[in-house]
C-alpha cells in the first residue's frame, strides 16, 4: 500500500545518509506527515525508537568497517558522525557490548542489525471503536512543557508535568475552569513542523488564562477512539491505532495536534478518548 511504501522510502533515505546527520523533518516529508508523527509510527511499528534504530544501523556498519577494511577507530567514528571518540565508544558498546578496539581480535562476537522492511500484517482480532469528526477551532488553557525533537526523550518529561500539575493544585484548578467542548482534561501535543513542539495539560475554556498558557487548537478532522483503563492502556490503544487502523483506514495523518481527552479523574480506571488528526488520502 502507498502508506507502507512511504515508510520504506523513508528507510531507504536513512540507509543513503547513515554517514550524515539524519534529517527527521525530511523523513516526515517522505512519509507525508510531521517528523513527530513519523517517529511515533516508526517506534510503534518497529518496536524500537527511531534514534536507536539509526544508532544500531550505524554501529552495524561501523563494526564491518573495523573488521574488514582495516580502518582506524577514530576514522570510523568520524565516518558515522561521531566527533568525540568517547561518544563513539559509548554508542558502539551500547550496541555490541564491547569496545570498538576489540573488534579486530579474532573470534570476538559482534551484532548485525539489517535494514527494516515494513509490510502489512493483518490483525484486527479485537474491535476498535472510533468515529470521524470535523471540529471548529477551540481554545485551551493550561500548563505546558517543550517537547524534544527526538520524541523518546519526552517520555519522562510529560509524566513529571502531570505529577507536578496534580501535586500543586493546577489540575483541580483547570477542572473548575472547564466550560466548553471537549469536556475533559486534555493532553495536547502540538507536533507539526511549522510551530514549536509543546505538550499541554489543559482544558477547553472561555475563562481568562491569567498566569496559564493558552493555545488555539486549529479546525481539523479527527479520528476519535474510545478506551478505558490505566495510562498503559492508552499507550496500547495508540499503538493499535497506528499499526492496525491507520494503514488500512483510507486516511493519513493530518496537520493538527494529537489529543488525549480524559473523561474522568481516576488514573487507574480512566475513561478517555484518543484524537488522531486525519485527512482523506
Amino acid at each position: 500500500m502507498e502508506w507502507i511504501e512511504r515508510l520504506n522510502d523513508a528507510i531507504a533515505y536513512i540507509e543513503e545518509h547513515l554517514t550524515e546527520e539524519i534529517d527527521y523533518e525530511q523523513l516526515g516529508q517522505i512519509a507525508c506527515c510531521s517528523s513527530y508523527h513519523f517517529q511515533r509510527m516508526f517506534s510503534y511499528m518497529a518496536g524500537v525508537p527511531l534514534s536507536e534504530y539509526i544508532r544500531r544501523r550505524k554501529m552495524s556498519l561501523a563494526a564491518a568497517d573495523l573488521q574488514g577494511k582495516n580502518m582506524k577507530v577514530i576514522d570510523v567514528a568520524g565516518k558515522y558522525g561521531y566527533h568525540s571518540p568517547t561518544a563513539f565508544n559509548r554508542a558502539f558498546q551500547s550496541v555490541h557490548g564491547i569496545a570498538p578496539s576489540a573488534v579486530k581480535n579474532e573470534g570476538v562476537p559482534i551484532k548485525s542489525f539489517p535494514p527494516i522492511l515494513f509490510k502489512i500484517t493483518v490483525k484486527g482480532v479485537e474491535e476498535m471503536n472510533y468515529r470521524i469528526e470535523t471540529k471548529d477551532a477551540f481554545r485551551i488553557v493550561g500548563v505546558s512543557v517543550p517537547l524534544h525533537k527526538e520524541i523518546e526523550k519526552n517520555f519522562s518529561a510529560i509524566p513529571l508535568k502531570w505529577q507536578e500539575a496534580s501535586m500543586n493544585g493546577t489540575l483541580q484548578r483547570l477542572i473548575h475552569m472547564m466550560d466548553t467542548q471537549p469536556m475533559g482534561v486534555l493532553g495536547v501535543s502540538t507536533c507539526n513542523d511549522t510551530e514549536p513542539w509543546r505538550y499541554y495539560i489543559a482544558v477547553s475554556t472561555s475563562q481568562e488564562k491569567n498566569d496559564l498558557d493558552e493555545y488555539i487548537v486549529p479546525a481539523a478532522t479527527w479520528a476519535i477512539f474510545s478506551g478505558e483503563g490505566t495510562n498503559q492502556s492508552i499507550q496500547e490503544l495508540e499503538q493499535r491505532i497506528v499499526t492496525e487502523w491507520l494503514p488500512t483506514s483510507g486516511y493519513e495523518y493530518g496537520n493538527a495536534p494529537d489529543i488525549e481527552v480524559y473523561l474522568n479523574p481516576d488514573p487507574q480506571n480512566a475513561q478517555y478518548e484518543v484524537w488522531i488528526p486525519v485527512v482523506k488520502k
